[in-house]
């Protein structure tokens, strides 16, 4: 009788064991599925990185740049979170970046402030500046109130070259960041040693860039040969002597034709002068008798 009661014991007590086991297998459960559909609702925003920010350029998006430090961004983290809830019914996507986690898009959009929100439309970006509960996010979205503000321009669009090049460049910052973190923090190394490895390496790409630049130069506008250069000396040295030999043999040739002139001119002075001058008339007599043919004696004797 006793082991009957014993037994009757036993049963009991895996009867309250079991409701006891499923009780919190039950709670388990139950904690899963709320966890899962919080996960879902958080999955509705978007987390956006190097690799998937093309995305925000087709549709209409609403993107928070944040820092898990900002103590800003951790109050609207909240809202944030229920405007991704709604933002099926809105017809929007919602969007967040982490700026410590990708800091290529924080320099593509240039954002100097946290927290930044951006508003885009069909890859036409606008700066969200009113305020930042949910109600005013979704007013802003479903009044259309961005058609009152000025896109960006062009040429701070994130999509423009300029800002991929702004985005190289922070990405660069932040690599050299984190190699002077691991020099001095891991290494142990002196801050000043860091400065002065990276001061080393700056020079010696410096001279590696120019060498290239020099040869890609000499490539498209070869230089000429040295004795092309002498020849060409030596030709424009012999062209300017023969100038000089011309100029001269011009002087020459000038001072001498002067010299004949001058003798020209005295000897036809000289003749003008004696022809001008009359002969005596004795001369002149004897000078037409002598002329006088022959034939003319007789008829003058007759």
């Amino acid at each position: 009788m006793s082991s009957g009661l014993n037994m009757a014991g036993s049963r009991r007590f895996d009867v309250q064991k079991c409701r006891t086991l499923s009780r919190w297998i039950f709670a388990v459960v139950l904690l899963q599925v709320c966890r899962v559909n919080a996960h879902a609702d958080g999955d509705r925003v978007v987390v956006v990185a190097d690799g998937n920010w093309t995305r925000i350029l087709e549709g209409e998006w609403l993107i928070q740049f944040y820092a898990p430090w900002c103590p800003a961004c951790q109050h609207l983290q909240t809202d944030w979170e229920n405007l991704g809830r709604e933002s099926e019914s809105l017809g929007i996507s919602v969007g967040r970046v982490d700026v410590t986690q990708q800091p290529g898009l924080s320099g593509r959009f240039l954002v100097t402030t946290l927290p930044t929100i951006f508003h885009a439309k069909d890859g036409n970006f606008r700066r969200y500046v009113s305020s930042r509960t949910i109600e005013d996010l979704q007013a802003y979205v479903v009044d259309r109130k961005w058609a009152s503000v000025e896109p960006v321009p062009g040429w701070r669009s994130p999509s423009s070259l300029l800002m991929s090049g702004t985005a190289h460049l922070f990405r660069l910052s932040v690599w050299i960041r984190q190699i002077h973190t691991y020099l001095t923090n891991t290494l142990g190394i002196p801050s000043w040693g860091s400065y002065v490895i990276f001061a080393i390496f700056t020079l010696f790409l410096g001279l590696i860039l120019g060498l290239i630049l020099v040869l890609i130069a000499d490539c498209i506008w070869p230089s000429r040969p040295k004795h092309k250069s002498v020849v060409i000396v030596r030709d424009e040295a012999s062209e300017e002597e023969a100038e000089e030999k011309r100029t001269s043999d011009n002087e020459s040739e000038r001072v001498s034709g002067e010299e004949s002139t001058e003798d020209e001119a005295l000897s036809s002075d000289t003749a003008v002068s004696g022809s001008d001058r009359s002969p005596p008339e004795g001369a002149a007599e004897s000078s037409v008798r002598k002329r006088k043919p022959q034939g003319s004696h007789p008829s003058e004797e007759t």
